[in-house]
């Protein structure tokens, strides 16, 4: 079987990641946004823990594909 779901999952949380991540970035100084989460940026801490986790699943992929090719 060919199918690896692990690709797509990656993907989709990396390129969510990034997106969190950058939003986060350009709005860390404006506290009425995070006014309801006690102060935190939870789009940067979301954003990165998605990109992490994106990025763990592109490397299971990466290290199957190299075990099948041997």
């Amino acid at each position: 079987m060919g199918i690896d779901i692990r690709l797509p999952i990656g993907l989709m949380f990396s390129i969510f990641g990034i997106i969190l991540t950058l939003y986060g970035l350009i709005t860390r100084n404006d506290i009425s946004v995070y006014s309801r989460s006690f102060g935190i940026n939870v789009n940067l801490w979301s954003g990165m823990t998605m990109l992490i986790f994106g990025g763990i699943m592109l490397v299971f992929v990466f290290r199957a594909r190299k075990v099948k090719s041997k």
